[in-house]
């Protein structure tokens, strides 16, 4: 699945491209970090208690499998749908940002579904790591620099996200972690075309540009 990295470059090319008020998006900061919510509890980025951790299954709607693929419009319609964005204020933000994630992890792993069966390629721990190595370069490609902010209205969302409440702690640590990743970026940014060991350029470069314009589709047809 995408890294947080990759989540932050996709909400930056929303924002520079369609801009916030477009996409009825009022909270920028609740809407970023909504993009990294539904891994908060999966255990892979944030350190969390044991007691807190919920099967990715769960947190992204996703069916079984070894690169399983999250249902987001099942999300959408149990989440977002009805979920008024004046009344919600940065909850509604929130829930935007959350939806976005399992768009992104879908088409992503979707299509790393099928490109790998294209090629005979079996799924498994072995491709599950090197489809990682490769989704860690391509994450290294993005010289992003937004970053999550814990504010009272981020708290008070979190806590009173639907599917289940984020607490403040937890909040705090994800944005800790969001913010070290972006550091990270920087430091270890690369400026040419990685050498890819299982996928390719160009099934990063379609995948980023579909998981774009089913977010975009989807925000703006909220938003009319």
């Amino acid at each position: 699945m995408p890294s947080w990295n990759i989540h932050t470059a996709h909400v930056e090319r929303l924002l520079r491209e369609e801009g916030a008020a477009r996409l009825g998006v009022r909270d920028v900061n609740a809407f970023l970090f909504g993009n990294f919510l539904p891994d908060i509890y999966v255990g892979y980025m944030v350190p969390v208690p044991v007691a807190r951790l919920r099967d990715y299954r769960e947190t992204h709607f996703a069916d079984g499998g070894a690169i399983p693929s999250p249902n987001y419009q099942a999300f959408w319609d149990r989440f977002v749908v009805g979920c008024d964005a004046e009344d919600a204020g940065s909850l509604h933000d929130l829930a935007l940002g959350a939806w976005a994630h399992l768009v992104c992890d879908s088409v992503y792993n979707t299509r790393t579904r099928a490109y790998i069966a294209s090629i005979g390629v079996k799924a498994g721990d072995v491709t599950r790591k090197r489809k990682q190595r490769d989704f860690a370069l391509f994450g290294r490609t993005f010289d992003i620099s937004l970053r999550p902010r814990v504010t009272p209205e981020l708290i008070a969302a979190c806590a009173a996200y639907p599917q289940y409440p984020v607490i403040e702690a937890d909040v705090r640590e994800a944005v800790a972690v969001a913010g070290r990743i972006v550091d990270e970026n920087h430091e270890g940014l690369i400026r040419s075309i990685p050498t890819y060991d299982l996928l390719t350029p160009e099934f990063f470069s379609a995948a980023s540009e579909e998981a774009n314009e089913t977010i975009v589709a989807g925000l703006l047809g909220q938003a009319l």
